[in-house]
């Protein structure tokens, strides 16, 4: 027993150190989870213009949301959300394209809002600076399919890429570290962010898949605590599956890629087989899970290429620290997909990476068969990375997991 746990407090401090060396516990900033509806709720739950009582952001399940929306008019809908535009185009369960119009009401609402606060000679030049940087990225995003919208703290968005309701399968892309409102679509990263990932895979699957950029919960910034740690990924599993349980009913499940941190994400969230088809996560630290028995549906994970940076990170969890085991481990019972020509930690969905092909597969159903069949686990240790990216029967092993 005493030896067990000093091998903790070992692994622990490993932890720290490789964390400290990648970027320092200094070089982050701990973030406070955006938790809650947003800003306007109390004015919506006690809006009566309607006669009825409208559904709690708080508390109301998406079902609940959608059988209300269902028996209203369009003129009913429309002013709803004129009055209340965070409120809508945040309410999962409200209908797709009503959420559209109202968050782009509320960008502009939020953009207006921000220019007088980059006019204001009463607060600093740095703000000034911040305010109509803000200012610039809603005005960039006003005629986008906005699927939620939320600019407390760094910011929240979720975009829709393709037509969610006649698309033949629908993915969702959850981020890691690092990633807000302002960042889930920088040009100089074009595959390391949700919305760059998106675009890639809808690419690759011919524009058969819709595919979901979420950047709907608080990520970490930097290396530090919080991105050692699962309390923003507890929050963002919240987040993340009442966000899908208001996608499911209009798209069927969907295939849900986790990117790093978001990985803990997806994990902690363990999403239900009405909500997710199949669950993918690419430079995964771990996903505060056991194995792949604890979720309840089946789980791919993207093997490392040499050049990822989050190799380095130790697989524990002790007093708190660290996600866990390595998904990609074979004992861990996920489906291995190869990963070839992908570089660094932002390369899985890389044009012309075997790791897109797998996620191609996976997003379009066809991940059983074809020239894009993925690795089993079992056998994945035996391997090279050529061999990997060539069909190959998967294992019992596997197949006992799903």
């Amino acid at each position: 027993m005493a030896g067990r746990f000093r091998r903790g407090l070992a692994a622990a401090a490993a932890a720290a150190v490789v964390l400290a060396g990648a970027g320092g516990w200094a070089a982050a900033d701990s973030q406070t989870p955006v938790t809650g509806p947003p800003e306007g709720s109390a004015a919506w739950v006690a809006d009566n213009t309607l006669g009825v009582r409208l559904p709690d952001p708080a508390e109301a399940p998406a079902a609940e949301v959608a059988r209300f929306f269902a028996g209203l008019t369009t003129a009913q809908r429309d002013a709803l959300a004129a009055r209340h535009p965070l409120v809508v185009g945040n309410l999962d369960g409200a209908p797709v394209e009503l959420r559209y119009r109202a968050n782009a009401l509320a960008l502009a609402e939020e953009r207006r809002r921000e220019l007088a606060r980059a006019a204001d000679p009463a607060v600093s030049p740095y703000q000034q600076r911040t305010a109509a940087e803000r200012a610039d990225r809603y005005a960039k995003l006003t005629d986008r399919q906005i699927l939620a919208f939320d600019p407390r703290g760094r910011g929240q968005v979720a975009e829709v890429f393709g037509d969610l309701a006649t698309a033949a399968r629908t993915a969702v892309v959850v981020p890691g570290s690092d990633v807000d409102l302002m960042t889930f679509d920088r040009t100089t990263d074009p595959y390391g962010t949700p919305a760059g990932m998106a675009r890639s895979l809808r690419q690759a699957t011919g524009d058969r898949v819709a595919v979901v950029a979420w950047a709907g919960y608080t990520t970490p910034v930097g290396v530090g605590v919080d991105a050692a740690t699962a309390d923003l990924a507890r929050a963002g599993a919240a987040r993340l599956n009442h966000f899908l349980a208001g996608l499911a009913p209009v798209t069927g499940p969907v295939a849900l890629f986790c990117h790093s941190y978001g990985s803990a994400v997806c994990g902690l969230a363990d999403p239900s087989p009405e909500q997710v088809s199949d669950l993918v996560v690419l430079g995964s630290p771990g996903m505060d899970i056991p194995d792949a028995r604890a979720l309840r549906v089946p789980l791919w994970a993207t093997e490392r290429n040499p050049t990822d940076w989050i190799g380095n990170v130790p697989y524990v969890s002790v007093l708190g620290l660290g996600h866990g085991a390595d998904p990609t481990a074979t004992g861990f019972g996920a489906r291995v997909l190869p990963s070839a020509g992908s570089h660094g930690h932002s390369g899985y969905f890389a044009p012309g990476t075997a790791s897109l092909a797998g996620y191609t597969a996976v997003a379009l159903g066809n991940h059983a068969r074809g020239n894009h069949a993925p690795v089993g686990c079992a056998d994945r240790s035996s391997r090279t990375q050529t061999q990997q990216s060539r069909p190959t029967q998967q294992s019992q092993e596997c197949r006992d997991v799903r």
